[in-house]
């Protein structure tokens, strides 16, 4: 159940941004619940992999560079979906950002603690 609910908190935000952001378009709903299903599918197993290549990187840059895994995360998933646009690679890195700040206190409010 917390999955689902995760989900949809991930779909509704990432709706809503695509709606402030002029660089990130959605042509409906469903695709941001299917942006948040192939964003999670990603998360789980392209994530892992570019985060151990990017360790060094990211050591370097004081963390700064996992915000860059990120945004490539959700470029990855521009190129899955087609009915999913994203502008470039800056307008994927704001786009990570705000939705990585705001689904993680939206989360918070619906979590069980």
């Amino acid at each position: 159940m917390n999955l689902i609910i995760r989900l949809f908190v991930t779909a509704i935000v990432a709706f809503l941004l695509t709606k402030i952001l002029p660089g990130v378009h959605f042509e409906g709903f469903s695709t941001a619940l299917i942006f948040a299903i192939v964003l999670g599918v990603l998360n789980l197993t392209i994530k892992p992999i570019l985060s151990i290549l990017g360790l060094p990187l990211t050591i370097i840059t004081l963390g700064f560079f996992a915000l860059v895994i990120n945004a490539l995360i959700i470029l990855i998933a521009d190129y899955f979906i087609d009915s999913m646009e994203v502008r470039g690679f800056w307008w994927a890195f704001i786009f990570s950002i705000l939705l990585s700040i705001i689904t993680s206190f939206a989360n918070s409010m619906f979590s069980d603690d």
